[in-house]
């Protein structure tokens, strides 16, 4: 029967209702598995990714030494990869900062951020941010953030153009019969799916609608990881070709030149210099003949061992000749020359604040050694401690030492595991100066009634001195004179006026006199210091 013999009840339609919605969150709920398997593919390809990049590195590595060797032959090849570089890291970054906002803005966690350390076993996605930053995924199934980015706002129609950008690129780099331009075509293409027929009605898809409309966060994260990895591919592809262009087996010896490394160009005299002499090119079947002073050097791997005792101090040249047999039999020959300085062993010891430590303060120095890097330092002191501190060091005395006969900084060099003695400094060690009592930045003088009862109490600072170092008072005594001479003492027992002080302070007239001592102060080196007496009179 049709509808209007047979009209719905109203628990008719709740029912029906009921079952629409059931399949409509049956339709959203992707199946675990499928999830896991998304997670299991994702990770496989950032591992395929890293691969790839290593690989490609390796051939951008390869150019820059062929370069070096030959720049005016390599020059054009070296300079179309560095181009594809720029460009494929550049689509790449993005890219990965895409994954980035996806991630975040379906409530992911930055736990390099929250300081957490991520141990999943599996169980959990994460991506890798541009900065190495590990990116929680807590919602795999999430369908609408990503249509939303993707989609709405046009993410996905930017990354395509993108990617057709980066095609064109590539193919301009290549001859139009290249056999490459059909795999870098297929690898970055970004044709729209082939349309179908759905209940009789042509289904026309667009690339972005098919990659990334109403799919799961997971799926989209995998299917950017495989964009990735085919604009590797595609990179890996045109860095061989753009290689295989150059003449490999021409460049390696079509410059020879001598070459000298020496182990250090600074010597301490008593010390033995040594350099290795070659030839860039090395060629295993023969070894070079290397003449210095017309005197042939050791061959160790292709290398002439050059040693000479140090003996004085001093500037010293050296050099020689390489010969090298050609093809034909005969020889070529290569000039080399190279020197080196020698000096007496030295230490340079600065203390960064002034020419004296002070008890009870860290105190910085600076302690170099020419030619000898700081890690290879080993410095002591005979009163107290000295502590490194990044490249400079923190001094800590034990004892006074006014003359400076019992405070030595010593240095010693390590060189090749053996220790040599650079020298030494002696230091005089004093007590910080004692602390300033003041009231208003004064410590006497004339001083207005309303600015003295302005005040909160009585400091202590330390005048003209380098280091941070506080001083708290603890204890004063306040004596005011009147007419009729000095009344009674009045005493705190901090920094601070008492009540009753206050109050002597609001009775006082013009002329009259305060002294204040009996004054302690507690200072951050852990002494206590009895304080000068100071005075002031009201005006």
């Amino acid at each position: 029967m049709g509808t209007k013999n047979c009209p719905e009840t109203p628990r008719q339609k709740m029912i029906n209702m009921m079952y629409l919605v059931l399949l409509a969150m049956m339709a959203l709920n992707v199946a675990s598995e499928v999830l896991d398997a998304f997670r299991v593919v994702d990770s496989s390809l950032m591992q395929t990714f890293k691969s790839v990049d290593s690989k490609n590195e390796q051939i951008y590595a390869s150019f820059a030494q062929a370069y070096e060797e030959n720049p005016q032959k390599v020059k054009e090849w070296k300079e179309k990869s560095d181009q594809v570089k720029a460009l494929t890291d550049s689509l790449n970054l993005k890219i990965t900062r895409l994954k980035e906002e996806l991630v975040m803005k379906s409530k992911g966690t930055n736990l390099t951020e929250e300081g957490e350390v991520f141990d999943s076993h599996g169980e959990q996605s994460f991506i890798l941010n541009a900065k190495g930053d590990t990116l929680l995924i807590k919602k795999d199934d999430e369908l609408n953030i990503p249509s939303e980015i993707m989609i709405r706002l046009g993410r996905a129609e930017d990354l395509k153009t993108d990617i057709i950008a980066l095609k064109e690129a590539f193919l301009a780099l290549l001859d139009e019969d290249s056999p490459i331009r059909a795999t870098i075509e297929q690898e970055l293409d970004t044709s729209d799916p082939k349309s179908t027929l759905k209940e009789g009605v042509a289904d026309k898809r667009t690339w972005e609608i098919e990659h990334f409309d109403n799919k799961p966060l997971i799926a989209v994260i995998t299917l950017l990881s495989k964009m990735q990895i085919d604009i590797q591919n595609a990179e890996s592809n045109i860095l061989s070709y753009l290689y295989s262009q150059i003449d490999a087996s021409s460049f390696k010896f079509n410059k020879l030149g001598a070459r000298v490394i020496a182990k250090s160009s600074y010597v301490l005299e008593g010390d033995v210099y040594r350099a290795e002499v070659f030839l860039a090119a090395e060629d295993t079947t023969q070894q070079p003949i290397i003449l210095v002073n017309n005197k042939p050097l050791k061959i160790v791997d292709g290398k002439g061992i050059y040693e000479v005792p140090a003996t004085s101090s001093g500037n010293f040249e050296w050099g020689g000749i390489i010969k090298y047999r050609t093809p034909e039999g005969g020889y070529n020959t290569y000039d080399f020359t190279e020197e080196y300085q020698v000096s007496k062993p030295s230490v340079t010891i600065s203390p960064t604040k002034m020419n004296v430590f002070y008890m009870g303060v860290p105190n910085p120095v600076s302690i170099s050694v020419p030619g000898v890097p700081s890690e290879n330092l080993e410095v002591s002191i005979s009163n107290g401690r000295i502590e490194k501190n990044g490249k400079d060091y923190i001094v800590r005395p034990k004892a006074e030492d006014i003359n400076g006969r019992n405070t030595k900084v010593s240095v010693n060099a390590n060189f090749d595991g053996q220790k040599r003695f650079m020298g030494s400094m002696d230091f005089r060690v004093k007590q910080v100066p004692d602390p300033e009592a003041t009231i208003a930045e004064k410590s006497s003088g004339v001083i207005r009634k309303e600015d003295l009862l302005a005040e909160d109490g009585i400091f202590a600072a330390l005048k003209d001195f380098d280091f941070d170092l506080k001083f708290v008072v603890t204890q004063f005594d306040i004596t005011f004179t009147g007419a009729g001479g000095y009344n009674n003492t009045w005493s705190s027992t901090s920094n601070r006026f008492t009540n009753d002080q206050r109050d002597q302070f609001r009775q006082l007239a013009p002329g009259s006199i305060i002294y204040i001592d009996n004054i302690f102060a507690h200072g951050d080196d852990g002494t206590d210091r009895e304080l000068s007496p100071i005075s002031f009179k009201i005006r």
